[in-house]
């Protein structure tokens, strides 16, 4: 299965018919554009002759195909241009004339001295939807200035919030800001998709991670700072308290959430502790907010008199939300997601048998198919003929370099 049958073909997936230019690269742009695809957009990667960074980027079992690459670029076809030629920007701009969405994450700067700016393109496809994907918002003194996920971590607070409960900075072990400012840029894009189709007209959207992520943590975080002036200090005490973590059981760890006043009772009753079950401290949410070290304390204690299966089983009898600690290796035996069908297992005769996630939301009960991704410039010539290049402008461009075939499936 192709990345273009998988994703843009499927007539009943919501986005079909709708066709994206992506020059996004690493993982913030191509996020986003594999949840548009995944929606059943037509997500037409071009990438220049050396491709993504993210094609060798982890392990492979074929050069330039490489796990970060394949977990980021499903249901998509590639074609590569070279942009710094001319006819290989003709040729985008020849995609662009058919596109709905227009979509990057290159410096603004960079992109307007080779005239593939907002203006330049809404001028000439007024329909279009132009998304730039920044690090910064344009306009403010950071704008225009390179951002990776870490630099953007320690800019919107998360460094430091992360300091409170692991008494140093530290990164989250994922690349958070990457992937929520992703999926920001796809509410985006369909948002303004919406707006296009009301007024008639496309629009430039802009997605700076930055901001972005700003919004992201102050929605608990920014506290009392949210009064003017300040009602107390910013930060959520719940979450940055440093007793917030999986309890240590007798043999194991296990993550116990009692949240309203019912379960913080039963459980403490269940303990044998009558008297926390009537603490002043402890009664209502706002007590135990303002209590949360001491609270998580005491049932840290309490967890560890018991095993993991004799508190889940607990748990389950006081309808008290409660899981086991799961690796990344236990999710793929997960009964959960197998009988859901959740992964997707692939064979390739390059790759050999691969295992994909798959997407998570459903239509109509049907979860959208997982196509794999495009090898670097497999469908070059199939999508330049569709843009209506002759097959003499093709090869030109090909035997010059300023295009690539490459490999096909």
């Amino acid at each position: 299965m192709t990345g273009r049958e998988a994703g843009g073909a499927d007539p009943a997936l919501p986005l079909h018919g709708i066709r994206v230019v992506d020059l996004s690269t690493v993982l913030m742009g191509p996020y986003a554009s594999q949840t548009l695809a995944d929606y059943g957009a037509e997500v037409i990667k071009v990438e220049t002759p050396e491709g993504d960074s993210t094609r060798r980027t982890g392990v492979a079992t074929e050069a330039g195909m490489a796990v970060t690459f394949l977990g980021l670029n499903r249901n998509k076809r590639s074609v590569v241009l070279d942009l710094k030629d001319a006819r290989a920007r003709e040729a985008l701009l020849r995609l662009v004339d058919s596109a709905d969405v227009f979509m990057h994450n290159i410096r603004p700067q960079k992109l307007s001295a080779i005239g593939i700016d907002p203006d330049a393109l809404l001028k000439r496809n007024p329909r279009l939807v132009y998304a730039g994907l920044h690090g910064f918002g344009q306009g403010g003194p950071y704008g225009g200035s390179p951002a990776y996920d870490d630099v953007i971590q320690s800019m919107c607070g998360l460094v430091a919030v992360s300091e409170t409960q692991f008494g140093e900075p530290r990164y989250l072990p994922t690349v958070i800001a990457d992937k929520v400012s992703g999926l920001f840029a796809a509410n985006a894009i369909l948002a303004a998709l919406m707006g296009r189709n009301r007024a008639g007209r496309g629009c430039f959207v802009e997605i700076p991670m930055f901001e972005t992520m700003v919004g992201f943590t102050m929605v608990e975080h920014l506290y009392g700072a949210t009064f003017v002036p300040p009602r107390g200090p910013a930060g959520y005490p719940r979450t940055l308290s440093p007793w917030r973590r999986p309890y240590r059981t007798q043999d194991g760890h296990v993550s116990l959430m009692p949240y309203t006043d019912r379960h913080w009772r039963n459980f403490f009753l269940e303990a044998g502790e009558p008297d926390l079950a009537a603490d002043p401290r402890f009664a209502g949410i706002d007590n135990r907010t303002r209590n949360t070290g001491a609270l998580y304390e005491a049932a840290g204690r309490i967890v560890a008199g018991r095993t993991t299966a004799e508190w889940l089983d607990a748990c389950r009898r006081l309808e008290i939300p409660a899981a086991p600690v799961l690796r990344i290796e236990d999710l793929l035996s997960d009964p959960h997601l197998h009988a859901t069908g959740f992964f997707s297992e692939h064979v390739d005769p390059g790759m050999g048998r691969l295992r994909m996630p798959g997407v998570s939301v459903r239509f109509d009960g049907r979860r959208p198919p997982v196509g794999l991704p495009p090898r670097l410039g497999e469908h070059t010539e199939e999508i330049l003929g569709e843009a209506g290049l002759t097959e003499a402008e093709i090869s030109a461009l090909t035997r010059s370099g300023s295009a690539d075939a490459g490999a096909k499936r």
